[in-house]
């Protein structure tokens, strides 16, 4: 079966960094699209970023300049480098291939961002 599963989250000062890392299985990893996305309580899930499978990256104005989304094919991992962190990107972030609608998802990592 397909499995995504995320790591890396945790509470983290504003201004701090985190790295989040998803590792999939189950699939043919170079042919997926993956992507970044969160959700706080209260709010829409949101797209991050995501990477296409040739390596072209798009990302959330609000976040663009502070995070970075890679891949490595060969570990079957996508990462999320995320820096100068803001209290606003607290929330808890999910894993995506192939896509929000017909695509897989990870079971989700919690990033807290707080004095």
């Amino acid at each position: 079966q397909v499995q995504l599963v995320e790591s890396g989250g945790g509470l983290v000062q504003p201004g701090g960094s985190l790295r989040l890392s998803c590792v999939a299985s189950g699939i043919i990893f170079s042919d997926y699209a993956m992507g970044w996305y969160r959700q706080a309580p209260g709010k829409q899930r949101e797209l991050v970023a995501f990477i296409t499978r040739g390596g072209m990256t798009n990302y959330a104005s609000s976040v663009k300049g502070r995070f970075t989304i890679t891949r490595d094919n060969a570990k079957n991992t996508a990462y999320l480098q995320m820096n100068s962190l803001k209290t606003e990107d607290t929330a808890g972030y999910y894993c995506n291939g192939g896509g929000e609608n017909n695509g897989y998802w990870g079971q989700g990592t919690q990033v807290t961002v707080s004095s």
